[in-house]
């Protein structure tokens, strides 16, 4: 029986728009957090009613002299905002977005010394309200604001947190004086919460033209509650599970231009929901597209185009002469907001298709502990490096056996040559996000893939581990996983806590080595001197080098 035909026996798009929990488990104790998790399906309808607030919000801190806007989060908490401030100019008069998730101190450094404190304005963002990442960041910024001779009162006005009714955070936003709590829905999990807070805010405050996405996003919404054959999320739902279960299971992800930075946010809401209990789809970004024969038969692609898009429409037809092809056509960047809404539904029902809870990430919280053991003492667990070639320590770990090697292409050539038909590998970099750093990977990426057909995927981290940190370790064993750290000395004291913003850095890359080596994954770790330009751009050419070999 085909997908299409399982959702209409189970009459899903109604249970669905019920919010029928015996739709996704028959587990009766897996049925109470789902049920806390599914209130994203109106948000649109319900967007509009916050828009008020935002707008007063917005104005005042314009007033204020605000020129700059900093986001504090991770995973759903800024994804969401991270992609809007790409794909969509905010007005004139409104301050730029710059987006923190990630603990490089690199990267925090670098940001903070390019902001002037009195006129930047900070979102600290976090379901929980205690995700480790932003609370550091929140201690780092608020030590900035002190140095710059802000007192406790003035810091605060400057500070807005997106939070959960009731968290640790927003009862933090009291005792600090923070100028407003703005909660989002208990009901809405992080990578379903675009049209919550968690994305409206961070939008608004920057000048985007709200009302045309949230109109876009409420039309689709209606659009998902039609039959089948008219209902766009099922549709797509429909296709990625006979794709994956026709072992098709390499979602690839081509769209126009304006709409790269889309990938980013499907990429979470794809991996992290839909990999786990041995099954999964693999997102696959593909920046730069090649002929049918460069991809292997474990690809399907989604075409994300604009309608005059000629060029990609013309890539698309042939490339669905090799491999399946589901095509979307968008207006204009305001479609986002259509979009954030149509994949929600398409991965929610795909859950169902595919037998999985797309609402929990079991392996993402592994993680954390790994992370928290490590930064509490427990180093000892982390494997150790069997080789020093050219100050790079390398590690074979997991699955991944081998002998020491006598170089860094060898390494790698090791771990690409490991890969087998259906298996993708995954470069996990822990690098401050910067063009003229990270360029060089990622046409080293793109070139392996092309060279030898499989799927590769450039992730950064710690970003990863809230999105397909989850598919790693919980979704099928195929996946190949290249860890690249770094042992830069730039540092940051995080106020209140035993640990620096570098040993957190660390401590998540080796977390996660620890977590992927426990679920028996083929894993590298390179332990690089520095992330400096050269010495990425040389781990490049090495990755080349080692495709060829």
């Amino acid at each position: 029986m085909s997908a299409r035909e399982r959702l209409i026996e189970m009459d899903a798009i109604a249970r669905l728009r019920a919010r029928d929990v015996s739709l996704f488990s028959d587990d009766l104790d897996a049925r109470i957090p789902i049920m806390q998790r599914l209130g994203w399906t109106d948000l649109a309808k319900k967007a509009t009613g916050r828009l008020p607030l935002l707008a007063n919000l917005a104005d005042a801190i314009v007033n204020e002299g605000a020129t700059d806007l900093l986001l504090l989060g991770m995973g759903g908490s800024s994804l969401a905002p991270l992609v809007m401030s790409r794909m969509i100019e905010g007005a004139a008069g409104f301050p730029r977005l710059h987006v923190l998730d990630t603990t490089s101190p690199v990267q925090v450094a670098t940001a903070l010394d390019r902001l002037e404190p009195h006129s930047t304005f900070v979102i600290v963002a976090s379901k929980s309200g205690t995700t480790i990442e932003p609370l550091s960041l929140y201690a780092i910024v608020r030590e900035w604001f002190t140095a710059a001779g802000m007192v406790k009162a003035e810091a605060g006005r400057h500070i807005v947190v997106i939070t959960d009714p009731g968290s640790p955070l927003e009862k933090r936003r009291q005792r600090d004086m923070l100028r407003i709590a703005l909660t989002a829905p208990a009901t809405v999990g992080g990578r379903y919460s675009a049209l919550s807070m968690f994305g409206l805010a961070p939008a608004a405050l920057t000048g985007i033209h709200l009302p045309s996405v949230i109109a876009r996003a409420e039309a689709m919404e209606d659009a998902c509650a039609a039959p089948i054959d008219e209902n766009p999320g099922a549709l797509l739902a429909a296709w990625i599970a006979d794709s994956c279960e026709a072992g098709k299971d390499k979602l690839t992800l081509v769209t126009s231009g304006p709409f790269a930075p889309f990938g980013l946010w499907v990429e979470q809401l794809v991996a992290e929901s839909l990999g786990k209990n041995g099954t999964g789809v693999v997102p696959v970004i593909e920046a730069d597209p090649a002929g049918a024969d460069a991809y292997g038969s474990d690809r399907a692609f989604v075409v994300l185009r604009f309608g005059d898009d000629t060029t990609l429409a013309d890539w698309s037809r042939r490339i669905s002469e090799r491999h399946p092809v589901f095509e979307l056509t968008v207006a204009d960047v305001f479609d986002i907001g259509a979009e954030f809404v149509r994949w929600e539904h398409a991965v929610a029902l795909a859950g169902v298709l595919l037998g999985v809870n797309p609402f929990d990430e079991p392996s993402v919280t592994e993680a954390k502990r790994a992370t928290s053991a490590i930064l509490d003492g427990g180093a000892a667990e982390v494997p150790a490096a069997s080789a020093d070639v050219g100050g790079t320590w390398i590690t074979y770990a997991g699955a991944l056996e081998g002998e020491a090697p006598a170089t860094r292409t060898d390494a790698l050539a090791h771990a690409v040559g490991s890969l087998r038909g259906g298996d993708y590998l995954a470069l996990l970099v822990y690098a401050p996000e910067d063009d003229e750093r990270l360029a060089p990977l990622r046409d080293a990426c793109a070139a392996v893939s092309h060279a030898s057909g499989h799927a590769v995927c450039f992730e950064l981290g710690p970003r990863y581990l809230h999105s397909t940190g989850q598919l790693h370790k919980g979704g099928p064993n195929t996946g190949v996983f290249v860890l690249v750290t770094a042992r830069d000395r730039a540092d940051i004291e995080v106020p209140g806590q035993p640990f620096t913003l570098a040993a957190l850095h660390r401590a998540q890359a080796e977390g996660d080595l620890v977590t992927l080596a426990a679920h028996g994954r083929r894993v590298l770790r390179l332990d690089l001197p520095s992330t400096d330009a050269e010495v990425l751009a040389n781990l490049a050419r090495d990755l080349e080098a080692a495709a060829r070999t």
